[in-house]
């Protein structure tokens, strides 16, 4: 089985793994309460989906 020859340099490791990041999380408004949600997911402080009533959210009884 094949062995590298030479060490690979920091610069070129480091180069390479530039591209190892953690993208950020996309984050809109709900056009219903305005609470701050991902896209293209039901919000859970209204209940709403594309404007229209997908789940009944339960409020805390005090």
């Amino acid at each position: 089985m094949p062995a590298p020859k030479r060490k690979h340099s920091r610069a070129r490791s480091r180069k390479r793994r530039t591209h190892y990041k953690v993208k950020m999380k996309t984050v809109i408004t709900c056009p219903n309460c305005g609470e701050p949600i991902t896209p293209h997911t039901v919000c859970p402080n209204c209940g709403y989906y594309k404007g229209k009533p997908v789940m009944v959210v339960k409020t805390k009884a005090e």
